[in-house]
């Protein structure tokens, strides 16, 4: 595309469209060249960008040659000559009155071949799949003289809409053979091009590219309408097709749209007649496909699926649940459950669905495990209250691995509601320790506490099993949480001789798990072995709801620690196991664990894209951490609005009540003060937490905030359990701090602790805090120079980006210039000889400082300003 731009050449800004583009500009250069017409058929289905492409085409042609555009009319008796007498109003020949005076083809043939002699002229007749056969001819008869003239003439119609009668088949059969006729098909949007398109709307891809597949028009009316609807132009376009064609085939239309996903031809045979089908495969609703039928467009299934009348929907689900039951195939029991529901039949619904969850689940689709547990919970007022109780643990539980809190809770609240009597204590302290659990990771930790005493109590009178070791590894995740090191370990304890006594598997695992993550935290390396070790077992024995946890405490543990690599070694294969696995209440979390980890390691933009996916899903915790990260981002490259993400995060902590959360909490305010210049504030932020850290010897808490207390000028004396790089700085050992953070791999602090060092130290600090682009310690730093008397002190970007209004660096600008010629990152990767990751840091520091939403916006943004590139 850039040599083409090089060239003078223009080339079309159509996603996935340039090889049409270019053939029509060629085409088009015979004409002018040769003084030779060509007639070009442009044919897709419905949507899929012909009328787009002919436009712009038009657009850029408009200055050197005349334009005559002419369409065909979606009309149940097509307008005679329709499109030929919208052409001839725009012109002042014959042609006029021709099309007037009782015309025939050849008559208006030879006028319209007449009009094109002159001027080089691109003539536009679109949708001819509805013109009426006057038009047809004359095309035929165009066709068969277009090299006499100098024209382009396009043609346009939707493939999916001629069956073999059609008139425009014969046609197309005689132009065939033309030398002047050319034939130009446009195919759907690749995955790649729906993923760009979406990535501009922060929207999945993927779901989009499976509802759509590809089609344009449908992609950009799902992107621009809300993400579970279908857009209403889309339905409207689906509708007004489905209502052409005949009564038979609309109903086998509805058989099929309900009967998803796809439709066995036995089920059609039964129930419909082969013309119908015929005529739905030939009008492009349908696809046949080894032996079975389905909608070309998932989007127009929903939207004819939508539109059956209630009666009818009934009638069809009980018609296709009996074929199924009666079939010999492998039974598809997510299918049945859902025809069990739509022909409101309580007992196959009891009889597939929870079967349908177990297999969902056995396969790590927990989504639809829910679903499905949810689906026989409708269906199971009346059975076995023994049943119903089972329904919800198993409900609740798949609804907790895919982070649906709601969903969790209500099934617990009624499960414990039905267990509180004599004989169902067992049950009745397994979920009451599953509530504790649930309560503790969503940041309810008074009422995880409350649930787990009550558990353990009821749990204690009974004889020692799998569920009471379980509750003791509650117990323990909650004070581990609260940095209560001896409790913890007291509790893990307890769990695992319980556990080994009992040979309980995942009662072992999670003990481990929290005990090594205490150990860590504690600043002792020790306790990395107990991680690892959970996270074989629990790997080995299947348990992924175990691997998933023992992957959060990992990152947590790490995070504390401080430990960069450790935490890329933990995060990433543990996003890529939670996504694969539908954990989202682990994979959410380790979302903003990854986050923290990009924040840390100084590469803010890679932080800024996936705190921008972190805020985007809906999970309590995750987004107080997420909101927290945000908050101090903002704070160190001085954006404004630092504190109120810092207040989002307030909320969850009051409830959550740990000090792993309210020290995380004071320590980010005490920095954002300190940045903003107001180290009078620092003192109240870190109080409370401070004394608490104390009282619980929490060794890094203590460090940290008695680190910020100093830097606010209070008198602090750390104890000597006190240890890390902020002991170190809080000590007045810059030095040892600062190898300490470098070796941990935290540009941004070891920067601060060398700006506490002598005047090469406070260079080489000043000088990276400028790359970061951390304004406000850059500048505090400076400060410290220039009052120790040192000259050539600057705060800010280099002299490239100085000089640009948008505060582009050198690279950025190349990016942008790039992103004008349409490229994506992976071409702007091969052209700047970087990698595919550098150019996404670049984009979205692009779009970050020209405000920009999207690729187009940057463009558009950067128009008015000047941006300039070292030479």
């Amino acid at each position: 595309m850039a040599n083409l731009a090089q060239s003078g050449r223009t080339t079309s800004p159509l996603l996935e469209r340039d090889v049409a583009f270019d053939a029509l500009s060629s085409n088009y250069e015979t004409v002018t060249r040769d003084r030779r017409g060509r007639l070009v058929l442009i044919r897709g289905e419905a949507g899929i960008g012909k009328t787009a492409l002919v436009e712009y085409f038009c657009a850029e042609h408009a200055r050197k040659a005349r334009v005559l555009v002419g369409a065909c009319d979606s009309l149940f008796t097509p307008t005679p000559l329709g499109p030929i007498v919208e052409i001839a109003r725009s012109t002042t020949s014959d042609l006029g009155w021709i099309v007037e005076d009782r015309p025939t083809p050849h008559r208006v043939a030879m006028a319209l071949l007449e009009e094109l002699e002159g001027t080089t002229t691109v003539l536009v007749v679109e949708d001819v799949h509805w013109a009426d056969e006057a038009t047809l001819d004359v095309l035929r008869l165009l066709g068969r003289r277009v090299g006499q003239v100098p024209a382009l003439v396009l043609v346009t119609y939707r493939d999916d809409e001629l069956d073999r009668l059609h008139p425009l088949r014969r046609v197309l059969g005689e132009l065939a053979s033309m030398h002047d006729v050319v034939r130009i098909p446009l195919t759907a949007l690749s995955r790649d091009a729906v993923d760009q398109l979406a990535g501009v709307s922060a929207r999945d891809g993927r779901a989009v590219y499976e509802m759509t597949a590809g089609n344009p028009f449908f992609v950009c009316e799902v992107l621009a309408g809300e993400d579970a609807e279908i857009p209403p132009t889309v339905r409207d376009a689906v509708l007004s097709r489905v209502a052409r064609v005949e009564d038979s085939a609309q109903r086998l239309l509805e058989l099929v749209a309900l009967a998803q996903p796809r439709t066995e031809f036995q089920l059609v045979e039964t129930h419909a007649s082969l013309d119908a089908l015929d005529a739905c495969l030939n009008g492009g609703f349908l696809v046949m496909d080894d032996g079975t039928v389905s909608f070309r467009h998932e989007l127009a299934r929903r939207a004819v699926e939508e539109a059956v009348a209630p009666g009818r929907a009934l009638e069809l689900h009980r018609k296709i649940l009996t074929s199924l039951e009666e079939s010999t195939a492998p039974p598809d029991l997510a299918r049945l459950a859902h025809h069990a529901e739509g022909a409101r039949d309580g007992e196959a619904v009891l009889r597939y669905a929870p079967a349908a969850a177990e297999r969902a689940a056995s396969f790590g689709a927990h989504w639809e495990a829910a679903a499905q547990y949810g689906r026989a919970l409708r269906f199971a007022d009346d059975v076995d209250p023994s049943r119903r109780v089972s329904l919800l643990g198993l409900h609740s539980f798949e609804c907790f691995v895919t982070n649906q809190e709601d969903g969790t809770f209500r099934s617990i609240a009624e499960a414990v509601d039905r267990l509180r009597g004599p004989g169902a204590e067992l049950q009745l302290g397994a979920m009451l320790r599953w509530r504790a659990t649930a309560y503790l990771v969503w940041g309810q930790t008074a009422e995880a506490e409350r649930s787990a005493g009550e558990a353990v109590s009821v749990l204690e009178q009974l004889e020692p099993g799998h569920e009471l070791a379980m509750a003791y590894n509650v117990r323990a995740s909650i004070t581990n949480l609260d940095d209560s090191s001896e409790e913890t370990l007291d509790w893990t304890g307890r769990a695992l001789e319980l556990a080994d006594r009992i040979e309980s598997v995942e009662a072992r695992i999670a003990a481990l798990v929290t005990q090594g993550a205490r150990i860590v935290m504690d600043g002792l390396p020790d306790g990395w072995s107990r991680i690892d070790e959970a996270l074989r077992l629990a790997q080995q024995e299947g348990l992924d709801n175990q691997v998933g946890r023992a992957y959060a405490l990992a990152g947590i543990a790490a995070s504390r620690e401080r430990s960069l690599t450790r935490m890329r070694q933990y995060v990433e294969p543990a996003l890529r196991f939670c996504d694969e696995r539908d954990l989202n209440v682990w994979g959410d979390f380790l979302l903003a664990t990854r986050a923290w980890l990009e924040f840390e390691e100084g590469d803010w933009r890679s932080a800024d894209a996936t705190l921008a996916q972190a805020l985007a899903r809906n999970c309590t915790v995750m987004l107080a951490q997420a909101n927290m990260i945000l908050g101090l981002l903002r704070a160190r490259r001085g954006d404004p609005d630092a504190r109120e993400p810092l207040a989002e995060t307030e909320k969850v902590v009051v409830t959550a009540g740990s000090l792993w959360w309210t020290s995380q909490l004071a320590a980010a305010k005490a920095e954002t003060a300190w940045l903003e210049g107001r180290p009078e504030l620092i003192g109240e932020a870190t109080e409370d937490a401070f004394a608490i850290a104390l009282e619980r010897r929490a060794s890094w808490a203590v460090a940290e905030l008695g680190y910020w207390r100093t830097a606010a000028g209070l008198d602090v004396e750390l104890p000597d359990y006190a240890r890390g790089p902020f002991a170190a700085q809080a000590r007045g050992d810059w030095v040892n701090a600062a190898k300490q953070w470098a070796r941990s791999g935290c540009p941004y602090e070891a920067s601060l602790a060398l700006g506490e060092g002598d005047e090469p130290a406070q260079r080489n600090a000043l000088d990276e805090l400028n790359r970061l682009g951390a304004r406000p310690a850059a500048r505090i730093v400076a400060r410290r120079l220039r009052q120790g008397g040192a000259r050539g002190v600057r705060v800010g970007p280099r002299t490239a980006t100085h000089r640009n209004p948008a505060g582009l660096t050198t690279r950025e600008a190349e990016v942008l210039d790039l992103l004008r010629e349409g490229l994506r990152n992976a071409d702007i990767a091969q052209r700047l000889v970087v990698s595919r990751r550098t150019v996404d840091h670049h984009v979205s520091a692009v779009l970050r400082k020209l405000g920009a939403r999207s690729r187009s916006e940057a463009v558009a943004a950067a128009g008015p300003l000047r941006i300039e590139k070292d030479e």
